[in-house]
């Protein structure tokens, strides 16, 4: 399959309209696909730059509130003054302009190692430069929550998702992250060409609306598409979310950054079944109900 680039004209912020030439089965055809957008976005503090990140246009507050929490810049939401959004970077002739421009109460308790990170991340690698799981748990206590969630519930969850992503449904091309409460509640679900991405936004959204830090009795669960990594885990810790489900495998310093802080992993989660890899505790077995 060739491509060419049609118009810059969008059908969203997310979504682009491509002319291609699709071949299949020794015939050719030429018609109109819908890609995901893909372009930098630069987060700064007092207009010093932070970080950058490739991620798909949308809800760029949410994703450098997410961020910036989960980095340990900030410790709740009232910690930012003011955040300003730039114009997208496509209408101003390709100059990489997309930026979030974040006001802090008071930037200069920043600590400087933060800085020095320089941190950048993409859609195939994350963000890169992490600290190590000693300087995490330096900052980041276990997690005391102890409640637990029915298998059958779990097992729900990947359809739920997938119910809502109504971006991957026009091109395929994306990841989510959702946040549900441990009845199968959907408080959050956010899609961005990376992991890492989504899963800022559903934290920033929840950061924002005053429900994370998660501290109620129940549980919650961090829901991913792909693989549950190291930098996932992380950022459910720091948003103290017990539970993290990943439809694919688990890396190994995830597991071990996990379970190092009590944190239930599952990997492979499925309508019929997951993996668990640590925190077997708040799984509580059940048959499913025959419908």
């Amino acid at each position: 399959m060739s491509l060419s680039m049609k118009t810059r004209n969008t059908v969203s912020e997310a979504v682009q309209t491509f002319a291609i030439t699709r071949h299949r089965n020794g015939a050719q055809s030429t018609l109109e696909d819908e890609l995901v957008v893909e372009e930098p976005l630069e987060i700064r503090i007092e207009g010093r730059r932070y970080t950058a990140t490739m991620r798909t246009p949308g809800h760029d507050d949410l994703l450098a509130r997410g961020l910036l929490f989960t980095e340990g810049v900030i410790a709740d939401n009232d910690d930012i003054e003011t955040l300003n959004q730039s114009t997208l970077c496509r209408e101003r002739n390709q100059e990489i302009i997309n930026m979030v421009d974040v006001t802090l109460q008071d930037a200069e308790s920043i600590p400087a190692h933060l800085w020095e990170r320089s941190l950048i991340s993409n859609s195939s690698c994350g963000l890169c430069g992490k600290a190590s799981i000693e300087a995490l748990t330096a900052r980041v206590q276990p997690i005391e929550n102890r409640a637990r969630c029915d298998s059958p519930v779990l097992c729900a969850f990947n359809d739920a998702m997938r119910q809502r992503q109504s971006l991957f449904e026009r091109t395929g091309g994306l990841h989510a992250a959702g946040i549900f409460t441990s009845d199968g509640e959907c408080l959050a679900l956010y899609e961005d060409i990376g992991r890492h991405n989504a899963t800022d936004k559903a934290i920033g959204f929840g950061l924002e609306n005053g429900w994370l830090p998660w501290k109620k009795s129940e549980a919650c669960v961090l829901v991913v598409s792909g693989r549950a990594s190291f930098e996932i885990v992380q950022k459910a810790l720091v948003a103290r979310i017990p539970i993290v489900a990943a439809v694919s495998a688990a890396s190994s310093l995830a597991v071990e950054l996990a379970d190092a802080h009590h944190q239930t992993l599952i990997g492979w989660l499925r309508p019929n079944g997951f993996t668990v890899y640590c925190g077997e505790e708040r799984i509580m077995h059940r048959e499913p109900v025959a419908r």
